[in-house]
């Protein structure tokens, strides 16, 4: 079904010039709150994509920007080959 989706929304981002088609796809975005301000980062892109922001929601929407910047440029090849199916956070005792 989400292959199926996937061709239904997919979209060519003739606006910056790219030729491929690139998909919609949903990522999963981690967001750490710290002392002075949240910052964001996806899962499953290759390279290095991180935003910060003083509210939770300034850091979602930066690192939002920085995505659909960061796939831009790359197309395609800005994912990883990997889909996340779920994330668990985690703590242990060290």
């Amino acid at each position: 079904m989400k292959k199926l989706n996937d061709r239904l929304i997919a979209g060519i981002f003739t606006a910056y010039g790219l030729e491929e088609e690139i998909l919609m796809r949903t990522l999963k975005i981690i967001v750490e709150k710290h002392p002075d301000g949240y910052v964001a980062y996806p899962l499953g892109l290759k390279g290095v994509v991180v935003a910060e922001g003083d509210t939770y929601e300034e850091a979602l929407a930066e690192v939002k920007s920085a995505v659909q910047f960061h796939i831009e440029t790359f197309g395609n090849d800005a994912f990883e080959n990997n889909d996340v199916v779920e994330t668990f956070v985690a703590e242990v005792a060290v």
